[in-house]
């Protein structure tokens, strides 16, 4: 089979698409002819060993997809060769075929768009765990999201309303607060040219953000931790400015504030009944028009690294999926 090739740690220019053996399954596992594996900030580290999860060149990045289910292991049921699915692998996915556990597979109904169901996992997944499981966001409170017009922060925009609450959106500039606009968000704030503490004080009448979803690290933190309520919470989500904030601890302790982490990766290994009911909230959602995944392109294979490096660099808005 053809693969997008980690031979060596490196950015994304080290990436090389070659041959590599065909997947046979285990005894537990399915192997998945890829249609669409969506592209993720995980996959920008894991190539050059700054990810949690580790793997040995060579390999294929890639920790999501959806595709067709080509064979199976003897003890597998509860699939069968022919069948779509959802597959959430850590890596493997940038290729065209790629071994997973049987058992975490999701069965994807046939008018179901794979290319959009591909984006659903870890952008929305992380997104509705952040906000609803670790946040407990109730209806018609303030949540500002920062690099709002990324993948998870479209995703959060999208389900903080589908929650009830009332969304800022922040980003660097016009353009992609425009595209914030379009996917629901009340307000909107450019750091790039406006103070964003001054803004939510302006926009939440003096009394600040409720819920910060945060992204992106660096000194935006302090600023946003600075702009919570009382009893506010600010979500760790993870740190695409290349940066992790050191945070001044007074700050939680004056304003009774929570910081709280999100690792979505963690939660389908130690909570997979709550990863599954999640899960089908998102795919109702999507039926139903609350959410709507916001795919900004899509490459072949062979142009693979390029998508990766786009992310890496900060030039994405929404979601980009290979299509091997």
């Amino acid at each position: 089979m053809r693969a997008l090739l980690c031979t060596e740690w490196g950015p994304a220019s080290k990436l090389v698409v070659g041959d590599a053996p065909d997947p046979e399954p285990g005894p537990t596992d399915a192997v998945v002819r890829v249609h669409a594996a969506s592209v993720n900030f995980p996959d920008t580290l894991i190539i050059e060993n700054k990810y949690q999860m580790r793997a040995a060149p060579p390999f294929s990045p890639g920790g999501e997809c959806t595709g067709v289910v080509e064979a199976i292991g003897a003890e597998v049921t509860r699939v069968r060769p022919g069948d779509r699915v959802l597959a959430f692998t850590g890596y493997g996915c940038f290729a065209e075929k790629v071994r997973a556990d049987a058992r975490a597979l999701v069965p994807l109904d046939r008018d179901v768009d794979l290319v959009l169901a591909s984006t659903l996992p870890m952008t929305f997944g992380t997104s509705l765990h952040a906000l609803e499981d670790r946040a407990g966001l109730r209806p018609g409170e303030t949540l500002v999201v920062l690099g709002a017009s990324g993948g998870v922060g479209l995703a959060a925009i999208e389900i903080g309303k589908a929650l009830g609450a009332r969304v800022i959106a922040a980003a660097s500039n016009a353009e992609r607060l425009a595209l914030c606009k379009e996917h629901g968000a009340d307000a909107l704030i450019d750091y790039g040219a406006e103070d964003l503490g001054v803004c939510i004080k302006d926009l939440t009448r003096g009394k600040g953000a409720d819920i910060v979803y945060d992204p992106v690290g660096g000194p935006l933190t302090e600023r946003a931790v600075r702009s919570l309520a009382w009893r506010g919470r600010l979500l760790v989500i993870g740190f695409a400015s290349g940066e992790i904030p050191k945070i001044p601890l007074n700050l939680p302790l004056l304003k009774g504030c929570s910081l709280v982490g999100v690792f979505w990766g963690e939660l389908t290994r130690r909570e997979p009944e709550r990863l599954a009911v999640n899960l089908q909230t998102l795919f109702l959602w999507l039926k139903e028009g609350k959410i709507r995944p916001h795919v900004s392109g899509t490459y072949p294979l062979e142009r693979g690294a390029e998508a990766i490096a786009a992310l890496a660099e900060r030039r994405v808005s929404g979601k980009l999926v290979i299509t091997p």
